[in-house]
């Protein structure tokens, strides 16, 4: 929080869509000032537009993460029309679904470049600003994919591996610092976003989420939450939990598990179209907002990211259960 009764001001990438776009929605619900950062200026607009109907005010700053003099050109400008960064939420993302063997060195740059190093250039303009105030907060978002890798997303996979890496110095370099500001990492779900629509794919039918699915709304809560807790990472959903634990205990197990199932459950049976679009290199302007085309499918729940946020209250509430407990033992003695 930002101390004050002055609105948040927050800065989100890859605000144009998908998880970007509910988590922009959701802060514009608080009140808060959002700036709003991807490539496609007219659905930056449309974002812009749903903010300032719920109450906040949003900033349209069109700009390409993968430079860095554009990033900090955009921070930049959120901070001398909207005042001190409070919250900077690093989400935009890009990827490739295909085999190693057919993954080009250009494949790998590009996603490298968006994923990872607009986490890191987005983090460096947040940090230039908030280590001199002493506050701030920095949200990156990964994946359980961030620990455990699958097929057909090597590219992917690994940018969520680096950000984990780049996020284990810097909370040791924040703590030798002794610094105020604060830094968290999101481990999220398959989500119902746009980027199964839009992302680059050499699979011979469409890509999908791996189920179950759940809606970015559900994330974006847990976006929210995290931005306003102290905590070092936060997992959403049940899967997450499941995929990271459980390849910490048998990472074998899962080459196998994901060797005979990775393929299938990451593909519709529609054929795909060798001529769609995709934004690898360029946006794609279909304006979908936050939801892909799964809605049917997906959860607009979890209860994994009530109990995690809910800890404070059931943990009150499991002692006063093990109090009452003791007292009636008591009495019947």
């Amino acid at each position: 929080m930002n101390g004050s009764s002055r609105p948040e001001v927050v800065v989100v990438t890859g605000a144009a869509a998908g998880l970007g776009r509910a988590v922009a929605q959701r802060f514009g619900n608080e009140g808060a000032k959002v700036a709003l950062i991807a490539r496609d200026k007219q659905s930056l607009e449309d974002a812009k537009r749903d903010i300032e109907q719920a109450g906040g005010q949003g900033l349209v700053l069109p700009t390409d993460v993968s430079d860095p003099d554009q990033v900090e050109a955009a921070a930049a400008k959120a901070e001398e029309t909207l005042g001190p960064i409070d919250i900077w939420i690093n989400v935009a993302m890009t990827s490739v679904f295909s085999p190693v063997k057919e993954m080009t060195p250009d494949d790998y740059k590009r996603v490298t470049e968006v994923n990872y190093l607009g986490y890191v250039y987005g983090t460096l303009a947040a940090l230039k600003r908030m280590l001199p105030r002493d506050r701030g907060t920095i949200v990156q978002i990964g994946s359980a994919l961030a620990y455990r890798g699958i097929p057909l997303q090597s590219a992917y996979c690994a940018t969520k591996h680096a950000i984990q890496g780049f996020m284990d110095s810097l909370h040791a370099e924040l703590r030798h610092d002794h610094s105020h500001v604060h830094a968290t990492m999101v481990q999220m779900p398959a989500m119902n976003t746009p980027q199964f629509v839009w992302c680059k794919s050499r699979m011979p039918h469409k890509s999908q989420p791996v189920p179950p699915i759940f809606q970015p709304e559900v994330a974006a809560n847990a976006v929210y939450w995290a931005a306003h807790h102290h905590r070092r990472e936060v997992y959403v959903g049940l899967p997450t939990t499941i995929a990271i634990v459980g390849n910490k205990i048998a990472p074998s197990l899962g080459d196998w598990y994901l060797g005979r199932t990775g393929y299938k459950s990451q593909q519709t049976d529609e054929p795909a179209d060798p001529n769609a679009p995709n934004n690898l290199y360029e946006p794609v302007h279909l304006n979908m907002g936050a939801h892909g085309p799964f809605d049917s499918r997906a959860k607009n729940s979890s209860w994994q990211v009530w109990e995690t946020t809910h800890q404070g209250p059931l943990a009150l509430a499991a002692g006063a259960a093990a109090l009452a407990g003791a007292a009636a033992w008591l009495i019947r003695r």
